[in-house]
């Protein structure tokens, strides 16, 4: 699903700029035009470190040096250990519904490069599915910054470090630019800051990269974040399967797809974003799951069935344009 922002009215347009980023798209929004620059600065310089700590199709990156150690105690840096910590949190959120440990399983599907590069027609055969690792297996010492993954383990920390960066740039851009600012990545979107009059406009669509329709929902936000999740944007075929990149850890499969998207608001985007990615690994649980959890949700079947949880409000049509968002 997608998150797009409506600028909302009649007070003046918040300025914006929009460019990829992680193999998707990275909007950014701020109340104050003048300053837009300065937010800017800030977000690309938070979606640099990430992409040269957590990408996993860098051969220099910090999390491709951990993934060849595995089995070997190393010593990582300390915006890599803020990433793994996300992700183990995300891990114990879920009960282990989102697990970094779904590396081997995510690259044996094929998605072993960035999305754009991938077959779209993949006519290999599906590969044994074997269950993850395990987060439960990873070897961590917080205050020495000390890690040990099992052998033949590889992280995949793509999720829950992308909502990371959406929190940190958000934050950070604000207090630079001193006003309201919203940052999207591919549908991990926070906000912080004084927001406009009303709130955030956020329209939900299901693909970032098209136009947003005229009788799309949308919702107001105006503090926190948002973070959807969805099986029809990074999907591919292999060996004339349908498959995508959500992966669940018992089974080392891509999840089956009971929801078409799962949108959740929470005080941060990491923990947004686990809720939403572990609502599509639960299937049929998620709704109960998610009631646990008191969060409020927006579940859309792949018939386009809508469920509303924690109260999350009816929905509200975008009446304005949108600026791009994206889902995962």
């Amino acid at each position: 699903m997608t998150n797009r922002t409506v600028p909302p009215s009649p007070t003046p347009a918040p300025a914006e700029v929009v460019f990829p980023a992680l193999g998707t798209t990275a909007v950014l929004l701020v109340t104050e035009p003048p300053v837009l620059p300065a937010a800017e600065a800030v977000l690309r310089a938070e979606l640099a470190a990430v992409d040269a700590t957590c990408s996993r199709f860098r051969p220099d990156s910090e999390l491709t040096r951990v993934n060849l150690a595995a089995g070997t105690p190393v010593t990582v840096g300390e915006r890599f250990a803020v990433a793994l910590e996300a992700a183990l949190r995300s891990a114990e959120l879920t009960g282990g519904a989102v697990d970094p440990t779904v590396g081997r399983a995510v690259i044996a599907l094929g998605y072993d490069r960035t999305f754009s590069s991938l077959r779209p027609d993949d006519v290999r055969p599906l590969p044994v599915f074997r269950p993850a690792p395990g987060w439960r297996s990873i070897s961590w010492n917080r205050r020495t910054r000390r890690l040990r993954l099992p052998p033949d383990t590889y992280l995949d920390l793509g999720s829950s470090a992308k909502a990371l960066t959406a929190d940190r740039a958000a934050r950070r851009a604000a207090a630079a630019a001193g006003c309201g600012v919203m940052v999207n990545l591919g549908g991990d979107l926070a906000v912080a800051g004084t927001p406009p009059e009303g709130g955030w406009r956020i329209a939900l669509a299901d693909d970032h990269s098209r136009p947003v329709p005229d009788h799309c929902p949308a919702v107001a936000v105006t503090t926190g974040a948002l973070a959807t999740s969805g099986v029809r944007v990074r999907t591919w075929r292999r060996a004339g399967r349908a498959v995508h990149h959500i992966v669940d850890p018992v089974t080392g499969e891509p999840a089956a797809p009971v929801w078409r998207t799962v949108t959740v608001a929470a005080a941060t985007c990491v923990d947004a974003n686990a809720a939403s990615t572990a609502a599509i690994v639960l299937g049929h649980a998620a709704e109960d799951w998610l009631r646990g959890s008191g969060l409020p949700a927006r579940l859309v079947d792949p018939d386009g069935r809508v469920v509303r949880l924690g109260g999350w409000p009816a929905d509200a049509p975008a009446t304005e344009a949108a600026a791009p968002g994206g889902a995962r």
